[in-house]
């Protein structure tokens, strides 16, 4: 019996996972320095020395997402973006992020995100969107840099460049995109002649990467969201299309539940149900 409640003892620690196991994990894959300089990623609320019940991972924090969270059973959430993008002079019921806040201290939810390092990480939110259009030989497409910490030396950029197995008309590229993203309609300039084979991307607000998707060759560009005035000057130059900024990043909690269950395959993890998008198509 001694023998048998010191095994259990050892199974349960090899199973209790801290939130800053989690967050540590994370950052491994795509450390906090990689984040633009206007960013907020990492720890947004919460106490990191708590064992993980379960992780919900998201787009967005609204109220109803750490509603979910504590009717699923997870103390954690992990999002892609910031629910605190700027610095809070209060924490009241003025507006949904203060509220938010103010739940999840509550109900003892942590709150974190993973935002513009993950987008610039190696394997990160381009590199997933490429995998859905089954991209080949996939590379950074801009500003590539190296970090390097105790943990390795890190390569990250901005978007990526690759290439479709095989060419497709234009057309049939823009029903391909509505098919793997689920968009019953895009923004689009004038379809080119030519058959779209080379493709650069960006996931959610990618319109500053237009330029070099053009000095890259692409024959198409692929972001979330983009200005009217943007789209003049490129007819048959490149292939502009623009699925929404929720679209485009919607399989960034898969990588986020990929790499958490990679390091911790016991510990509970769940994408989250509550639709967060703002914006509606009427």
């Amino acid at each position: 019996m001694e023998w048998k409640s010191h095994t259990n003892k050892l199974f349960n620690a090899i199973l209790s996972v801290k939130i800053k196991d989690v967050l540590r994990a994370l950052e491994r894959f795509a450390p906090l320095p990689l984040q633009e300089d206007y960013d907020n990623a990492g720890l947004q609320v919460g106490l990191t020395e708590a064992e993980v019940s379960g992780a919900l991972l998201c787009l967005d924090v609204t109220e109803k997402v750490v509603d979910e969270a504590e009717r699923r059973g997870c103390n954690l959430i992990v999002a892609h973006h910031p629910l605190i993008f700027r610095r809070l002079s209060c924490v009241s019921d003025a507006d949904y992020v203060q509220r938010t806040v103010y739940k999840a201290i509550q109900k003892g939810i942590a709150i974190a995100a993973m935002h513009t390092n993950l987008d610039n990480a190696m394997g990160g939110v381009n590199f997933k969107i490429a995998q859905h259009l089954q991209l080949d030989n996939v590379q950074l497409l801009a500003a590539k840099h190296t970090y390097e910490n105790a943990e390795g030396v890190y390569e990250y950029g901005s978007g990526v460049v690759g290439e479709l197995p095989e060419p497709l008309a234009a057309v049939d590229f823009i029903q391909l995109l509505k098919r793997e993203f689920g968009v019953k309609c895009l923004q689009a300039n004038q379809l080119i002649s030519r058959k779209v084979q080379r493709v650069a991307l960006c996931g959610g607000a990618g319109a500053f990467l237009l330029r070099n998707a053009i000095a890259a060759g692409a024959d198409a560009f692929v972001t979330g969201e983009m200005g009217y005035h943007e789209f003049f000057g490129h007819e048959q130059e490149i292939q502009i299309c623009v699925i929404g900024h929720y679209q485009s990043e919607q399989y960034t909690c898969q990588l986020l539940q990929e790499i958490i269950e990679k390091e911790f395959p016991n510990m509970p993890t769940c994408i989250v149900e509550t639709n967060t998008n703002p914006i509606i198509y009427v």
